[in-house]
């Protein structure tokens, strides 16, 4: 009966390289006596002087272990899928027979192998968000046998995550996400280590945290994290896997490998607050994170085997509607504040300043606010409050608040006309933030009363109208 034998990449050099050997037999024992007449020098490695299997050598038949299950004889129909699985000596990075059996497809491969699987197994990988990117990042990284894979969020999942946030189910909605993730992923496998940090990633703790992982990849959606990720990355010398995703767009490359560019050497500095949407304004198709994520994951995963070549000096853009890559061609910018030739940011500074967003303090010593109940009162006794919603068409699709005014943010300040600068002016988005710098935005072209609406449509649906969707 016709099968194939798997030969492990350890011992291909007494098969002259082959991979995969055409056996015929009924049980192991004759598999291995065709094996050994066609290559007698690996006799001596499979079996002691007693003729019995070497206690470091397993065979499995059709991903089962036969150690335990017949040894010699155990029996092979035809077609099976033989594969030999010596363990090596040593370490805590030793592979049981459970892992040998899990990870069996990648172990065939050349490039991989035991070596390669214990290599993953060693490895101590970050990702810094749980969202779009890292829960196929997560998943991925789990399943492959990253022996240690530490997870940055302090947000708790949103119904509207689900739509792309693969990690998270609908009995987890309103838990914290670095523990519902652990939860999803040790269900996948049980033999990583998870390390949760269920707390913002800041100028404080960035360095502590980041010291300790081999690499990072970082699934941020704001550019004071993604920044703050990239200075910690230079600061400890770790490579930083970047992805990012808008709408239908998406973009990968590594950053600070051995003598590659930074982050930074791309984009010295973040765009104007208000002018580049994130996710959350601008939306994004539900599958993008899981392309750009799962090339996250390869590059990691490339990375620790020190195999292939990983994305230095190269940007891939991705764009989705037209299904295109294209690759860019980047270089490490000499001149770089943070990985260059001389260096002038070489500590952690307020990512948010950098980025040209006020702290909430500032933001009350310019303008005012008001809450939810303070709006409806207002509505209740007639007031005809100005009320002026900057968030983006499609959202009003799914929440409104009736009787307001609508605007999207990018557009202010093309129809400021439109407003009158003596009327009292309520300025709502989804959570305060995007109110906050249109509200700026009114104080600067000499509107003398705005407010802004604390907590946005979010608050006004908790607070107020539960029957308003949240997203």
């Amino acid at each position: 009966m016709a099968s194939q034998l798997r030969i492990p990449s350890p011992l291909r050099r007494f098969t002259n390289g082959n991979s995969k050997i055409e056996v015929n037999g009924i049980n192991v024992k004759e598999v291995l006596d065709e094996l050994f007449t066609q290559h007698p020098e690996i006799k001596n490695h499979l079996l002691d002087e007693n003729g019995e299997l070497r206690n470091f050598v397993n065979i499995f038949i059709n991903n089962e272990d036969t150690r335990h299950n017949g040894g010699l004889n155990a029996s092979i129909s035809e077609n099976s899928d033989i594969r030999i699985i010596p363990s090596i000596a040593g370490g805590s990075g030793e592979l049981s027979p459970n892992e040998l059996a899990r990870y069996s497809r990648h172990i065939t491969l050349p490039e991989v192998g035991i070596e390669g699987q214990n290599k993953l197994k060693s490895a101590k990988v970050l990702i810094v968000g749980t969202g779009g990117l890292g829960s196929p990042v997560s998943l991925y990284l789990t399943a492959a046998g990253v022996g240690t894979i530490g997870l940055v969020d302090f947000d708790t999942v949103d119904e509207s995550n689900l739509q792309r946030q693969i990690l998270f189910g609908v009995d987890q909605v309103g838990k914290t996400k670095v523990e519902s993730a652990k939860e999803r992923l040790s269900n996948l496998n049980p033999n990583i280590n998870f390390i949760l940090h269920n707390e913002p990633l800041n100028s404080q703790n960035a360095i502590d945290i980041i010291k300790d992982y081999d690499l990072v990849l970082d699934g941020t959606d704001n550019f004071p994290t993604r920044y703050l990720v990239n200075d910690a990355c230079v600061m400890t010398g770790k490579p930083n896997v970047y992805g990012s995703i808008y709408r239908f767009d998406g973009q990968v490359s590594v950053f600070n490998f051995e003598d590659g560019p930074c982050y930074r050497c791309l984009y010295p500095s973040p765009p104007p607050p208000g002018l580049v949407p994130s996710c959350a304004e601008g939306g994004v198709i539900g599958v993008l994170p899981g392309i750009i994520g799962c090339l996250q994951a390869n590059e990691a995963i490339k990375l620790i085997l020190d195999i292939g070549t990983p994305m230095k000096n190269r940007f891939l853009l991705f764009d989705a509607l037209e299904m295109e890559f294209d690759e860019l061609k980047i270089k490490k910018n000499p001149d770089c504040v943070v990985c260059g030739d001389h260096p002038s940011v070489t500590e952690l500074i307020d990512y948010q300043q950098f980025c040209g967003i006020p702290d909430q303090e500032e933001k009350n010593d310019e303008f005012g606010e008001i809450t939810v109940s303070e709006l409806k009162n207002l509505f209740d006794e007639n007031k005809n409050p100005f009320v002026l919603d900057v968030r983006e068409p499609f959202e009003l699709n799914i929440a409104k608040i009736n009787g307001t005014i609508h605007i999207p943010m990018r557009e202010v300040e093309n129809r400021i006309q439109e407003l009158n600068p003596n009327n009292e002016i309520i300025v709502q988005c989804k959570s305060g933030g995007r109110s906050a710098k249109i509200c700026k935005v009114l104080l600067d072209n000499n509107f003398k009363n705005v407010k802004n609406l604390k907590g946005g449509i979010l608050a006004w649906s908790s607070e107020i109208d539960p029957s308003i969707p949240t997203y």
